[in-house]
C-alpha cells in the first residue's frame, strides 16, 4: 500500500509539474514572464482591430508592458483590455493609451504619459482612444477621390484604345520607321564622308602650305612693287599731267569762244559749207578723171 501511494504521488507530481511547465511555456511564448512581477491596468475601447494578446505596449518607442487579456464587456458593449505593466513604471493621472494600426493589419498599443504628480493605482482604468490610422485616412480621404477618378480613367483608356486602333497611328509608325532607316543610311554616308575627309585632310593641308608659300611670295612682290612706286617721279609726272589738263582747258575755252581764232574757224558755217563744196568738187573731178583720163592727160610719142 505504501509503495502504491508513493507511485501515485509521483505520477501526480509529474502531471502537476508538466502542467506548470506547459502553462509557463505557453505564457512565455506569449511574452509573459511569470517570474517577473508586473502591475495590471485596464482600458476599454470601442474597437480593437488587429489587437491580440501579448501585443507590446510602448512608451516613446520602448516596450514597458504587453496586453495580457482581451474580453468583451456585454454590459457596456466595449472591449476590455487588461495590460501588464512593469512594476517600476508609474503612470501619472491624465495619461492615455491608444491603439495604432499598422499597414499589414497588425496593431500596437502606445502609452502617452501625463505630467501630473498623482499616479493611477494598480487595477485602475486608464483613459483610452483610437486615433485615426493610415488605413482609415485612406478609406475616408483617398478612396473617395479614387472612386471619382475611375470614370475619367475609363474615358482615358477608351481614348487610348481608340488612338491605338487608329490606322493613322500605324501609318505614322511606319513612316517613322522609314525616317529612322533614312537617318541610319545618312549616318553611314556621313561616316564614309568623314573617313574620306580624314584621308584627304593631309593633302589639303599640304596644298594650304603651298598656297601660304605662294601668298608669302606674292606679298614680297607687292612689297617690291610698292617700293618701285615710291621710287617713281610721281610728283613731276602729276605736274606734267596737270599742265596738260590746263592746256586742254585753255584750248577748250578758245574753241568755245566765238571771237577767238579757233572759235571763229570752228563756228564759221560758211567755211564749213565751202569746205564741203570743195570736197564735193574734188570728188566729182576725180570721178571725171577716172572716166575721161585723155581729157586731162596728153601723151605724145616721138
Amino acid at each position: 500500500m505504501k509503495s502504491f501511494f508513493n507511485k501515485n504521488v509521483k505520477i501526480a507530481l509529474t502531471i502537476i509539474v508538466s502542467l506548470a511547465l506547459l502553462y509557463w511555456g505557453i505564457e512565455f511564448l506569449k511574452g509573459v514572464n511569470l517570474f517577473k512581477p508586473a502591475n495590471f491596468y485596464y482600458a476599454k475601447f470601442d474597437k480593437v482591430d488587429g489587437l491580440i494578446e501579448a501585443t507590446p505596449i510602448t512608451v516613446n518607442g520602448f516596450q514597458v508592458g504587453q496586453v495580457r487579456e482581451i474580453k468583451y464587456d456585454y454590459e457596456t458593449n466595449k472591449v476590455s483590455v487588461m495590460m501588464s505593466m512593469n512594476r517600476d513604471l508609474k503612470i501619472p493621472v491624465g495619461s492615455s493609451v491608444s491603439i495604432q494600426s499598422g499597414l499589414i493589419g497588425s496593431a500596437s498599443m502606445v502609452l502617452t504619459l501625463g505630467d501630473n504628480t498623482a499616479c493611477y493605482k494598480v487595477g485602475d482604468e486608464i483613459p483610452s482612444y483610437v486615433p485615426v490610422g493610415v488605413m482609415d485616412k485612406v478609406k475616408t480621404e483617398v478612396l473617395p477621390g479614387v472612386g471619382g477618378l475611375l470614370p475619367k480613367v475609363d474615358s482615358i483608356m477608351s481614348s487610348v484604345n481608340g488612338l491605338v486602333g487608329d490606322p493613322a497611328l500605324a501609318a505614322a509608325i511606319a513612316r517613322l520607321d522609314g525616317i529612322t532607316l533614312e537617318l541610319t543610311r545618312s549616318s553611314q554616308q556621313l561616316n564614309v564622308l568623314l573617313a574620306s575627309l580624314n584621308r584627304s585632310v593631309p593633302a589639303v593641308m599640304n596644298n594650304v602650305g603651298g598656297i601660304t608659300t605662294n601668298l608669302d611670295g606674292t606679298a614680297s612682290n607687292l612689297q617690291a612693287f610698292s617700293t618701285t612706286l615710291k621710287d617713281l617721279p610721281l610728283d613731276s609726272t602729276m605736274a606734267q599731267v596737270n599742265a596738260t589738263i590746263a592746256n586742254l582747258n585753255a584750248l577748250s575755252q578758245q574753241l568755245n569762244n566765238p571771237n577767238s581764232s579757233l572759235g571763229m574757224l570752228i563756228n564759221d558755217k560758211q567755211l564749213y559749207v565751202n569746205a564741203t563744196n570743195a570736197v564735193a568738187t574734188l570728188d566729182s573731178l576725180m570721178a571725171d578723171i577716172k572716166k575721161n583720163p585723155k581729157r586731162y592727160i596728153n601723151l605724145h610719142v616721138f
